[in-house]
């Protein structure tokens, strides 16, 4: 937890508590040495505002620091390029400042006037962020801390689990702008485009299908269609690999994914965007941050962002918009109040909702364009998503902290889309029909989370412990029904004629509102977790979880009859238990176990649901950071046991016409990731992994096959030096093995999409960038279900002015 001592005239001000933030890493810093603070250490600073410069040297070197918001106003530092002990640092940027700086303490460290200065302690507006609860501004790959994973914000090198943190500087480096494409960059994670724009992305992690997100740690449910997230108000995403029910859900095996927001900064700052690219792909961007009165306990931010995109299909147009507003209030020195809000809007039209067949009639590979479109020239899909959060967070004096929050999330849809289907004939092109359906609908969810961490003594050891609870109620009342797929055979006729000719015209049906549909979802839970220091390189992470569930469905047909599905869990406990032991200061080995028990949404041709999956995850591995933090890397071992995994039931439907499933007992998942992220030399920052997962069931056959058995996801930046140096350049690499989502059907053989980049400084506030992708114009399918092609060689190019 961050401390708020830095906005109140009443007090000392600045924490910068930049190496590790919450009370429970408190005690570790307070064990560094003299040593520590007198050795030298590479900095990258530019010349520019000083409290940007002091926020960066902080949050590299992990100090403390307090002074008067008054003494830096205005004032600019020189380039700091070089190895530098922390006091040198700190000497040289205050050089000509007509300030000097005096060591406190242990890492602490006391801005103040110049000699026969009077110093009056009073609010600050520099805050150093620690890489683990902020990557805005580090330019870095990687992050030193996070608490995805437990809840408690320990380094990642002694987090006993995966996982992956595409920082800041990877989402500007690559063009990241939605989750789809964040999570394709991310090692071990397969994403599945069954359509585009329209409900159809699938993450999948270890084998399962993700269902597992939070924003900023709170559980948000996935019928919050999370796929349309705009990474313009998100700092950072985690993804944590395997079972996370300790904190989440009820123990899904596949990952948890957690946006985390951008914060307000303590120094005005302002980032105008723009961008224009291949398709007709157009945007802008405005960011705007900082203190709003002139203590500065009370600070802002608000981010605007528009895109105008085509896309390589025919037809496909869409529109994004989203708001996002965030104030933070300093109520007293431990006080801290934080209110904000997203707007999104997202209007697609004709889009894709599914592919085309793979193969003609007589069995062999059909040839459509890339740009085909398989939408109908009347489709639409549009969302609404409006959410509110509030949270008040409390420091003690014993060193532990509490938070409170709330959060609720409304997101409308309304769509009428197609699904393509049909025996094609090769010759004539004849064969081939839609079947049309409409949503429509209003989930509102309300999530509470609340919890207290510190530490505590045990054995004449420091430890750490959090307990909370979440609550959440996902509700969906009064949505229209609209008798699910209009198949051929009844008064409609979606027959098209030769499909190489079709472009979109087909009769649009009369949708007829059969009835009504309500859907309740609710889900508490209780949690604690603690982390013993067995000896100095020994911890131990005990925890455990307890969650009641409740989901009703019912539909009241205007017939009057009445389909109820009403299904309930209570006290599931889920336990956790983590060891890691540190080889020296550099690698860590590791351990750790989890249940598993996830209730499913998937059914049967009845339209039954399956039984809950159950089973365990285990994992072990080895990691280590280097570089003073500024690199992290991981090889881990992974094994999933499990009963009741959802198997698609062939081309069988559920009474609404969705997918049909069965269950399967006795599965295995299991492999090997590997994976680096940071700094490779000064100005080089890389990321990449390598994983092999396998899924088989208890007679040793393998399913889950549109997943590959192996995949390397690479991607790297170099800032060129001497007279190139305001330029940067990188690329990466996706590689996958063979897929198929029935290899006895089609099969995709491997394939690999390269990916390059370049940015320009112009002048220190104004740079360009261009990213090119798919450079070699590799064509693949983005699913083996249907045909649906992945995105061509395309160009990006974007500027960004910041002040």
């Amino acid at each position: 937890m961050p401390s708020f001592l830095r906005n109140t005239p009443q007090s000392l001000a600045l924490t910068i508590t930049l190496a590790l933030a919450t009370p429970a890493s408190l005690s570790v810093v307070s064990l560094a040495t003299a040593a520590e603070r007198t050795s030298a250490q590479r900095f990258d600073l530019p010349a520019g505002a000083l409290a940007d410069q002091l926020n960066q040297l902080a949050a590299q070197s992990g100090i403390y620091l307090a002074g008067n918001a008054a003494l830096i106003a205005g004032k600019t530092g020189p380039a700091l390029h070089g190895s530098y002990t922390v006091d040198q640092a700190l000497h040289t940027l205050l050089a000509g400042s007509e300030l000097t700086v005096v060591q406190t303490g242990e890492r602490r460290y006391q801005l103040q006037p110049g000699a026969g200065g009077a110093l009056e302690l009073g609010a600050i507006s520099i805050s150093g962020k620690a890489p683990g609860s902020t990557t805005e501004g580090t330019g870095s790959y990687t992050t030193d801390s996070s608490s995805s994973s437990t809840r408690l914000n320990i380094p990642l090198k002694e987090t006993p689990q995966s996982i992956t943190v595409i920082t800041q500087q990877r989402l500007q480096d690559q063009h990241l702008t939605n989750l789809t494409d964040t999570l394709e960059a991310v090692s071990g994670i397969t994403v599945v485009r069954e359509g585009l724009g329209a409900d159809t992305d699938s993450y999948y992690s270890r084998g399962f299908a993700i269902n597992n997100y939070e924003i900023d740690g709170v559980p948000t449910s996935s019928r919050l269609d999370n796929y349309t997230q705009n990474t313009a108000m998100y700092d950072r995403i985690e993804v944590v690999r395997g079972s996370t029910g300790l904190i989440s859900g009820m123990g899904d095996p596949s990952a948890t994914i957690n946006m985390i927001r951008k914060r307000p900064t303590d120094v005005a700052q302002v980032s105008i965007g723009g961008e224009a690219g291949s398709w007709d792909r157009y945007g802008a961007s405005v960011d705007v941050s900082g203190p709003l009165t002139e203590t500065g306990n009370i600070r802002g931010r608000l981010v605007v962002d528009y895109k105008n995109q085509g896309a390589w299909i025919d037809r496909y147009k869409q529109d994004n918009n989203l708001v996002y507003g965030i104030t933070e209030f300093d109520l007293s020195d431990t006080l801290l109040l934080t209110v904000g809000f997203s707007y999104q809007t997202q209007h697609t039209n004709q889009p894709p909702r599914s592919g085309f067949p793979l193969k003609y009639s007589d069995g062999s590979l059909t040839d459509f364009k890339r740009s085909f479109n398989t939408s109908a020239d009347w489709s639409y899909y549009d969302h609404e998503q409006t959410t509110f959060f509030t949270s008040l967070e409390k420091q003690f004096e014993n060193g532990w902290s509490g938070k409170v929050e709330y959060s609720r999330n409304e997101n409308k849809y309304d769509s009428e889309i197609v699904y393509l289907a049909g025996d094609i004939d090769k010759t004539t092109g004849l064969g081939a029909y839609v079947m049309p359906n409409k949503f429509k609908g209003n989930p509102i969810q309300n999530a509470v989370d609340a919890y207290l961490t510190g530490p505590f003594q045990l054995f004449g050891r420091e430890h750490e412990l959090i307990t909370g609870v979440t609550l959440s109620q996902i509700r969906n009342e009064n949505a229209p029904d609209y008798g699910g797929w209009v198949r051929p055979g009844g008064s409609y006729d979606g027959t098209i004629g030769a499909i190489g000719d079709w472009s979109g015209s087909v009769a649009k049906p009369n949708f007829v509102n059969t009835g009504r549909q309500d859907f309740e979802e609710n889900q508490y839970g209780a949690y604690l977790t603690s982390r013993f220091h067995l000896n100095d390189d020994t911890t131990l992470i005990l925890g455990g979880r307890v969650v009641d569930w409740k989901q009703n469905d019912e539909t009241r047909y205007f017939s009057g009859d009445v389909t109820t599905s009403n299904r309930k869990e209570t006290g599931v406990t889920i336990p956790y238990a983590g060891l890691v032991y540190d080889l020296s200061d550099s690698w860590s080995v590791y351990a750790s176990y989890t249940k598993i028990f996830n209730p499913q949404s998937l059914q049967t041709t009845t339209g039954s649901y399956l039984d809950p999956l159950e089973g365990t995850g285990y994992e072990a591995g080895v990691k280590a950071a280097f570089n003073e933090g500024r690199l992290n890397t991981s090889l881990a071992l992974f094994k999933v046991e499990q009963d009741n995994l959802g198997i698609a039931d062939g081309n069988n439907l559920t009474p609404a016409g969705w997918q049909a499933y069965t269950t399967s007992k006795g599965t295995t998942t299991q492999g090997v990731e590997w994976e680096f992220n940071g700094e490779l030399a000064e100005g080089w920052q890389a990321a990449g992994g390598y994983t092999y997962s396998v899924s088989t069931d208890q007679d040793d056959k393998r399913i889950a096959t549109q997943i590959p058995r192996h995949s390397f996801k690479t991607f790297t930046s170099y800032r060129l030096t001497g007279p190139l140096d305001k330029l940067t350049v990188g690329g990466g690499v996706n590689w996958q093995s063979r897929t198929g989502f029935d290899l006895s059907y089609y099969e995709q053989k491997s394939y690999a999409v390269t990916n390059l980049m370049a940015r320009y400084d112009i002048t220190k506030n104004l740079s360009a960038a261009v990213n090119l992708n798919n450079v070699f114009d590799k064509e693949y399918y983005s699913t083996t279900s249907a045909g649906v092609y992945g995105a061509p060689r395309n160009l990006m190019t974007s500027f960004k002015y910041n002040f």
